[in-house]
């Protein structure tokens, strides 16, 4: 049993669900998005909260029973709050700037790095070496912001690059003389 899966999800004020046979459309204040569950899982719209259950015991329909669940209660955290993620840029000459709505990375290459944002994702400087990500859509934020880090990935030894603002650099010892 999926302990995960035998929760409802309860909708949050403000917003408005609705089940039309395995697609689950949210509509919220920040805007719309929708979840297509698996043929191997029962969506249920009851007592203003969403029940997932598989509709058969076999392996396969359990296992896509608790992250279809998950998918569900990200699509309605989205809609209603939103997410973000922020990246820190660690080393000399290391900057960025917005050129319009595109991100202008300055990360040691010979030339500046420009990075056009998808559809539905906005980006934000405060500082210099602080870039904030946010959407609505929890899988396109972590997705945006793993592209903009692969440019320069931050390194063992100095700890140069772009790393997430949670992440902890696992430091190494350089040279000895």
């Amino acid at each position: 049993m999926s302990r995960i899966g035998k929760k409802p999800i309860q909708v949050p004020a403000g917003v408005t669900a609705s089940v039309e046979g395995q697609k689950v459309a949210v509509k919220g204040p920040k805007g719309e998005l929708f979840f297509v569950a698996n043929d191997e899982i029962s969506v249920k719209f009851e007592d203003n909260a969403v029940h997932v259950e598989p509709r058969a015991q076999t392996k396969d329909a359990r296992s896509k029973w608790g992250m279809s669940r998950t998918m569900i209660e990200n699509i309605l955290k989205g809609v209603k709050d939103g997410y973000e993620r922020k990246l820190e840029i660690n080393g000399v000459g290391y900057r960025a700037a917005m050129q319009g709505k595109n991100l202008q990375l300055a990360l040691g290459f010979s030339h500046d790095v420009v990075y056009e944002p998808p559809q539905g994702i906005t980006i934000a400087v405060p500082k210099p070496t602080e870039i904030v990500i946010s959407g609505i859509n929890k899988q396109q934020v972590g997705q945006v912001a793993a592209e903009i880090r692969e440019y320069r990935g931050p390194e063992p030894y100095k700890g140069k690059g772009v790393k997430y603002a949670e992440e902890r650099i696992v430091r190494k010892e350089g040279k000895k003389k």
